[in-house]
């Protein structure tokens, strides 16, 4: 467990540095391409801390996504509304929380698990983005909102203005830096212990006296609100929000960038959304309709060749030297 959480942290301050030293070699483009990498690898974080911690699949965490998403937009496009980023960030973390605190909260303690449980999120999703299509009064229906203001605050004497490209990168990178370190944190803790005893088998933890429904319901609900802030994170550097950020496409995307990066690795899973959203830029530049095969392709390779993520080839490297060496 020791060496494993060296490596943890050894893997993550090399990523730190290297998300430090970035902005010396990259042009306003690129920062903006990285900061919206960044802040889906959040959002892969946030479903990993959920099912790489718990064995149970959501299907539909882009509901929590783009309602993080509207909400922000709602609040900050509404003049009448002083500090508006700031409202809004907590409007919509508090908001996809409230919405999974709901939902979560039948599904637990109901007893659904596994497979019905993944279906019902699937439904969740699809409801979410009927909704944001059928609301049009609101939500502007199929064409969303435009025009969201950029993110900006003051902090007693320091005015915070996101609208750059580089306050807006180091901005990002700092709230994905802190949160995944706070969930790792949380994991290889008393909680994260306990929760990997209820995957184990829920029915033996809850006889040793925890009572699962709620640390599930827990666990989901701060998944949740994390994913509500990628949300609306993404909408200020974006400046629009469509009903696509809450549906089906975006729910599958990230449970890929999660399977790449590695389940329950919570790092891996944002290396693996940074790697896909370059590689994705890159290919649809010369032929958009190659990445979808491309994609599914390296989704089959990754699942039989590296099952546990791309973060796994340091410790596969590391066990096949070590074999060779004794072999010697």
């Amino acid at each position: 467990m020791i060496a494993r959480d060296r490596n943890w942290l050894l893997v993550f301050a090399v990523c730190a540095a290297l998300a430090v030293i970035y902005p010396m070699f990259a042009d306003g483009y690129q920062l903006t391409v990285i900061r919206d990498a960044l802040i889906f690898g959040l959002f892969a974080a946030s479903l990993d801390f959920f099912w790489g911690r718990t064995g149970i699949l959501c299907f539909g965490h882009a509901a929590f996504f783009g309602i993080g998403g509207y909400i922000m937009a709602l609040i900050t496009l509404n003049d009448a509304i002083p500090f508006g980023s700031l409202l809004g960030i907590l409007g919509a973390v508090a908001g996809a929380a409230f919405v999974a605190a709901i939902i979560g909260y039948f599904l637990f303690f109901g007893g659904i698990r596994g497979s019905y449980f993944t279906i019902v999120t699937l439904a969740m999703g699809v409801i979410c983005q009927q909704a944001a299509v059928s609301w049009s009064s609101v939500t502007g229906g199929d064409s969303g909102l435009i025009g969201i203001p950029p993110i900006e605050f003051d902090i007693g004497e320091l005015h915070v203005d996101l609208s750059q490209d580089l306050p807006s990168y180091i901005f990002v990178a700092s709230i994905v830096a802190v949160v995944v370190l706070a969930l790792w944190s949380i994991s290889r803790g008393r909680w994260g212990t306990v929760l990997t005893a209820i995957q184990d088998n829920e029915v033996r933890a809850a006889a040793l006296g925890h009572n699962a429904p709620l640390r599930l319901l827990v666990t989901f609900v701060l998944s949740a609100a994390i994913a509500g802030l990628a949300g609306a994170l993404y909408v200020c550097m974006a400046g629009l929000v469509a009903p696509d950020l809450s549906g089906l496409l975006l729910s599958t995307e990230v449970i890929v960038w999660v399977a790449v990066g590695g389940r329950g690795t919570l790092l891996g899973p944002v290396l693996g959304a940074i790697a896909i959203q370059r590689a994705q830029q890159t290919i649809s530049s010369f032929n958009p309709s190659l990445w979808p095969l491309l994609l599914g392709c390296v989704f089959v390779i990754i699942v039989f060749v590296l099952p546990d993520g791309i973060l796994s080839i340091y410790a596969r490297l590391k066990s096949l030297f070590k074999g060779r060496r004794q072999a010697q």
